[in-house]
């Protein structure tokens, strides 16, 4: 098993695609690819056929698979505003890898899904699927809803394309095709590891609550007492510069398993809060709650951020005997130097935990990972696929 990456800023297609598949293929010791993931800014999105035909030109991976983004991530560095593509690429003996092609129509209020394979799901292993969508075309919760009824207990990890900013201006490859909407991935089955670190730069503010009262996505009460009047309490909990940074960043994490005893990071999926009515003291939330369910106000800011990321990191690394030998990474638009006001963050942070491996990724219009054992989207967030031998 061994993995590489490479990294251009040449503005040409044909010329950034043969540097780095030439780079990619050297860095697995002239073995052939099995897997190989493409990322690339929003200005080589015109000549993706040509950055893809220079690629496998050179490395010839078995399975292929990429998108935009709006910016790039290999291995030591974070490229945000600029051109730049990067490849990564894994040597995978004896895994099966299933390539995955999703495309969503909408007619009024009917949905047609084409393109899953009937195969999945047929047996008892469990897959990994590695998986890039367009924001534009695809309904991600609807694909994750259907894989958790096809695929029970199979995980799922990746990213929304970025850089475009309308309807079939994002590119998704899969091998030798490029597509401008629906789903590209890759189901992962065989002798590898693929642990996945999900980062919601969050932490838990105040105090836990039961819903008590809830509509769709409104809380009317936590604990007896109205929603509004539970977060004005965390509210007021927080320091003076805490309190600043809330005015635009405060969330609510909904616990996924509730049959634990205790409630810490990564046991939460991290919402957004959309609205407050301060006549009815109810707070509208991004997502679906249920009474019964147990919740904790988060706040969301860059040291929030940073810490998060290094405590799971580094509790992934000691549950585990050997160190990830490569990994991907799918870090939100909202992150990189505009949040932590430096450039490199996420990457530096997954190198310092997890070693000086093959990394690349993309910043991602939205994030795919599991919590609490089952797969969501999410925002602000960072997902991580480590990869490592089998049982390490």
């Amino acid at each position: 098993m061994r993995f590489s990456s490479a990294v251009s800023r040449d503005p040409g297609a044909a010329r950034a695609g043969l540097a780095i598949g030439r780079a990619a293929r050297c860095g697995l010791g002239d073995q052939p690819a099995d897997l190989a993931f493409l990322f690339f800014s929003a200005h080589y999105a015109n000549h993706a056929e040509t950055l893809c035909r220079a690629v496998r030109k050179e490395l010839d991976p078995r399975q292929l698979v990429g998108c935009t983004g709006e910016g790039v991530i290999s291995n030591e560095e974070e490229i945000e505003a600029t051109s730049a593509v990067t490849l990564w690429a894994a040597r995978l003996p004896g895994v099966q890898l299933t390539p995955l092609r999703l495309s969503v129509e909408q007619d009024g209020e009917k949905m047609t899904m084409t393109g899953w394979p009937d195969r999945f799901g047929a047996g008892p292993e469990r897959l990994t699927f590695l998986l890039l969508a367009d924001p534009y075309s695809t309904p991600v919760d609807e694909v994750l809803s259907l894989m958790a009824d096809r695929c029970p207990g199979s995980s799922a990890i990746g990213g929304m394309a970025g850089g475009g900013h309308d309807v079939g201006e994002n590119r998704m490859i899969l091998n030798d095709a490029v597509y401008d909407g629906g789903l590209v991935g890759v189901a992962v089955f065989g002798p590898v590891s693929i642990r996945t670190v999900v980062s919601q730069g969050c932490r838990p503010i105040g105090e836990r609550y039961v819903v008590t009262k809830a509509e769709r996505n409104v809380i009317h009460e936590l604990g007896g007492s109205q929603a509004l009047e539970r977060l004005q309490t965390a509210f007021e909990s927080l320091s003076g510069e805490e309190r600043r940074h809330a005015h635009r960043a405060l969330h609510i994490g909904i616990v996924i398993d509730e049959q634990r005893n205790r409630f810490e990071r990564g046991d939460f999926l991290v919402r957004n809060l959309i609205g407050a009515d301060r006549e009815s003291g109810s707070v509208a939330i991004g997502d679906m709650v249920k009474e019964g369910q147990t919740v904790q106000f988060h706040l969301r800011d860059a040291q929030s951020a940073s810490e998060d990321l290094h405590l799971l990191l580094a509790a992934d690394r000691a549950r585990h005997k050997q160190p990830p030998l490569g990994a991907l990474i799918f870090s939100c638009c909202g992150r990189g130097r505009g949040l932590f006001g430096r450039p490199h963050h996420d990457v530096t942070v997954i190198r310092e935990r997890a070693g000086e491996i093959p990394v690349a990724g993309f910043f991602a219009q939205g994030e795919i990972g599991p919590v609490g054992g089952s797969n969501f989207l999410h925002g602000y967030t960072a997902s991580v696929a480590l990869f490592s031998e089998p049982g390490s």
